[in-house]
């Protein structure tokens, strides 16, 4: 069971470091005082936690895929 659930315990993982990066980029960049990349950052970080927190991409599969 363990050997199951290690690769979503990893893509958590790596996909918190990148939300953490793309933090502390989006501080910097705020400093800079560039609303375009803010924005193009948020949108990237929503991006991650919708589809690998909210499994949004599980709307647009078909009955068969869900299994």
């Amino acid at each position: 069971m363990a050997e199951e659930n290690k690769s979503p315990y990893t893509t958590g993982w790596v996909i918190f470091g990148i939300l953490m990066v793309l933090t502390i980029v989006e501080y910097f960049v705020a400093n800079l005082g560039s609303a375009v990349l803010l924005i193009i950052i948020a949108i990237a970080k929503a991006g991650l936690i919708m589809n690998y927190f909210m499994h949004i991409y599980r709307l647009w599969r078909t009955e068969e895929e869900h299994h």
